[in-house]
């Protein structure tokens, strides 16, 4: 295999390009200039890649405080560093061991516990769902995400289902958008998230696998400011973040979608659309909602919108934000949610996430229903 290469080295202090010579040492890359001067040593599990253009790979020092980049663009020389740094993975190595090690150990558990499955099926998925590798979940919410969207779309409206696309509703589009931007960039999750408003007359809010946010029409028309709609999303955002919408499809969906993960094949069985359908009518427990509630709290605080909104609008509409049975306002899960959302919200300043024109523009989102 190839100990030896040259390359491309910019130190991060200059944008001077400085041709290179890189070898392979026992622990790590050794970075020389044309007169043999040493540059660096990069330990390999400290490599990092960096976007780069096809057919270059281009390499950081992770944690490093100087930007300094090496790009490689000999092939045989990429390969045999990727052979050697983890962290690097071309070739997606990392994540067939997590795939593999999650496999072994399901399958361990799923053994120990197949004479109790009414009870051990959501144990497992409990404590499978953060080991999903995040590109697998992804796969798993586009798929529910188009059977969502027919079990939703009772009208068959196709397209026009969802709102902010005609001329008339794209500033409210562009508001949402903004709205959204705030949030996701405060969460900074490892997935995007894909949120769209729906013609859906509930208010209402739904999490998907993989990123995917339904806001419901109804929701906007009931919401009374940009910090109400924006703490019921950022709850949202909070059920994405802990997982909980890939955990209730495999503790609902049992061994069928649970082996379908671990293959890597949601299809078989009508698991997905029984996910979807799973996921449309989950209400979740006290404790999950809580966590999403602290979670849509500390959200807010990050966009300095109020933490309180949420509060405040689940007192008017005295309900949840998802659909099953309905919390009444008198219910005393209810009040102490919403004592709870007080108490973790502080006394900070707050600005509202949008002014008063994107909030007019948002509320017609859907103006073309």
């Amino acid at each position: 295999m190839t100990t030896s290469g040259s390359g491309t080295f910019f130190d991060g202090a200059t944008s001077a390009r400085h041709a290179v010579a890189v070898e392979l040492a026992p622990e790590g890359l050794r970075i020389r200039s044309a007169d043999g001067t040493l540059l660096g040593e990069w330990p390999y599990d400290d490599l990092e890649s960096v976007p780069s253009p096809a057919g270059v790979l281009r390499l950081g020092r992770a944690g490093s405080p100087v930007l300094a980049r090496l790009e490689i663009r000999d092939r045989e020389f990429a390969d045999a560093i990727d052979s050697r740094s983890i962290p690097v993975d071309r070739s997606g190595r990392s994540e067939r061991r997590m795939r593999t090690r999650v496999i072994v150990w399901s399958l361990i558990a799923t053994a120990s516990l197949v004479g109790v499955a009414v009870w051990g099926v959501p144990l497992i998925a409990t404590r499978l769902a953060p080991l999903i590798p995040y590109s697998l979940e992804l796969r798993l919410g586009e798929l529910i995400e188009v059977q969502a969207r027919a079990s939703l779309d009772t009208r068959h409206a196709g397209a026009a289902f969802e709102c902010g696309n005609t001329a008339k509703e794209k500033p409210g589009r562009a508001a949402f958008d903004k709205l959204m931007n705030q949030l996701e960039t405060a969460a900074g999750l490892p997935i995007p998230l894909h949120p769209l408003v729906v013609r859906q007359p509930e208010a209402n809010a739904i999490t998907l696998p993989g990123g995917y946010i339904y806001v419901f029409q109804g929701l906007i028309d009931k919401a009374e400011s940009p910090d109400e709609l924006a703490g019921v999303i950022a709850h949202e955002v909070g059920h994405a973040a802990h997982r909980d919408g890939t955990r209730a499809v495999l503790q609902a969906a049992g061994l069928s979608l649970l082996f379908g993960i671990l293959l890597g094949d949601f299809v078989g069985g009508g698991a997905v659309v029984f996910a979807a359908k799973t996921i449309l009518q989950t209400s979740y427990s006290r404790e999950v909602e809580t966590a999403a509630d602290a979670y849509g709290v500390l959200l807010m605080a990050r966009i300095n919108a109020d933490p309180r909104a949420l509060g405040r609008f689940l007192s008017r509409i005295a309900g949840t934000t998802h659909p099953g049975p309905k919390i009444l306002l008198d219910h005393p899960e209810t009040r102490d949610r919403v004592a709870v959302i007080e108490a973790m919200s502080g006394t900070a300043p707050t600005r509202p996430p949008l002014d008063q024109a994107d909030w007019a523009a948002l509320k017609s989102i859907c103006s073309s229903s």
